[in-house]
């Protein structure tokens, strides 16, 4: 498969939310942690995982603290917005990339995020939305959580969900899971004993 050869990079932000109703005028999701799984010729090669300072709303809701379990401090020692996209500019530049989330919201707030900073987007190559596709192979009719989908497979979510190298790495968990489920389903699928039996049935039945 062309994904084998491809370097992939299977990425999770977590995101400011507002207090509740009383939000501050203008506000819009800031990128606050971040962690991504590198993984080329089905290796990981390369983990990073960071908090991120947010520039509009530097001070996070008492919400997004409990709800995420950041504390104000750890953003505040985190890296720019900045050096953030200088870091996703470098793996870009390493190879042909094809970026994969779980959800379309990462790469909708990283687009705004530059947008509203005047920053070039980061990202050349392809997108994978793995939860559409979870979505798609599966029929699911509602979209799938992530944590909700490898319980689905059976397993258990790697490390704290809502942090953002382990949903990063649940992702690529989840991702191995499907691409063999794929392979596996393409194959044709031998014919099993009970199927001739019930066959020959059938046949006897028309038989004079």
């Amino acid at each position: 498969m062309e994904t084998h050869h491809q370097h992939l990079l299977f990425v999770d932000f977590e995101f400011t939310m507002p207090q509740g109703k009383l939000n501050p005028q203008g506000f819009y999701p800031e990128i606050i942690e971040v962690g991504i799984v590198s993984v080329r010729n089905q290796k990981i090669e390369h983990q990073f995982s960071s908090y991120v300072k947010p520039v509009k709303f530097p001070l996070l809701s008492d919400r997004c603290k409990s709800f995420l379990h950041i504390s104000q401090a750890k953003v505040d020692n985190g890296i720019t917005f900045y050096e953030l996209i200088e870091l996703l500019n470098n793996y870009d530049q390493v190879a042909p990339n094809t970026v994969i989330t779980w959800g379309n919201m990462d790469m909708k707030v990283l687009r705004q995020n530059c947008q509203l900073q005047n920053i070039a987007f980061p990202f050349s190559g392809k997108f994978r939305d793995l939860s559409m596709e979870y979505k798609k192979f599966f029929g699911d009719r509602n979209q799938t959580g992530l944590w909700k989908a490898v319980e689905e497979y059976g397993k258990k979510g790697t490390g704290r969900h809502h942090c953002a190298l382990d949903d990063a790495m649940t992702t690529y968990n989840i991702f191995k899971l499907v691409e063999q489920d794929k392979r596996y389903l393409a194959r044709p699928r031998p014919t099993t004993i009970g199927e001739r039996i019930d066959l020959s049935k059938v046949l006897n039945k028309y038989a004079t």
